[in-house]
């Protein structure tokens, strides 16, 4: 059982921005890395490569997008079943947009554990009772995800939720799954700690938001 990172990254330049000392892209993909996330999947339209070499030495794979596919749940979609051709053993996939450069590595592997105590679950993450993100999907709902379209991925999650699909939220602590690119690391406020072990939640048939 895995649970792989599939990083959407619609805007090649923004991924490639500085987000304290390195770029954003690079940033994301080490944190999920370094969280246990596997395989790590990049999707993104990368036609001169930029994305590409900016990834470079990194264990992280690019997908392109679909044909005039824009950014959204199908991009998502696309990633999760890169993520299980690379690696069979995947069992669900953390929807993640670049921007939210300032996750913890801990939390990631707080959502792969949770995972294993919850196979069937879509797992939000929360600080201070805010939602956020990468949000664990299970491999299972792919086809149903990608029926959802053109929706964004988020919203995709949601309405699957809205139509019974088992939903945990996870308390985590950390500032960095709602504070995106756009707050300065500098003014991020400080990690909480969980409150109660990984695998505990509050498990809905309701929408996280």
């Amino acid at each position: 059982m895995t649970v792989a990172a599939i990083i959407l990254a619609p805007d090649v330049s923004a991924a490639l921005a500085d987000a304290d000392g390195e770029p954003a892209i690079r940033r994301v993909v080490q944190a999920a890395w370094s969280g246990g996330a596997l395989p790590i999947i990049v999707v993104a339209d990368d036609p001169e490569g930029r994305l590409a070499a900016g990834i470079s030495g990194l264990p992280a794979t690019l997908t392109q997008p679909g044909p005039a596919e824009p950014p959204g749940v199908t991009w998502f979609a696309n990633g999760l079943r890169a993520a299980a051709l690379a690696v069979t053993e995947s069992t669900a996939g953390l929807l993640w947009p670049f921007r939210y450069v300032w996750v913890d590595p801990e939390t990631v592997t707080s959502l792969v554990e949770a995972h294993g105590t919850g196979p069937a679950e879509i797992i939000r993450p929360a600080w201070l009772g805010q939602v956020g993100f990468p949000i664990l999907t299970p491999m299972e709902l792919t086809d149903s995800l990608a029926a959802l379209a053109p929706v964004h991925g988020r919203e995709a999650v949601e309405s699957l939720v809205a139509q019974g699909a088992a939903y945990r939220v996870l308390e985590l602590g950390d500032p960095g799954i709602v504070h995106d690119a756009a707050t300065p690391r500098s003014a991020l406020p400080g990690y909480q700690g969980p409150p109660q072990p990984p695998a505990a939640g509050t498990s809905s048939t309701g929408s996280g938001e």
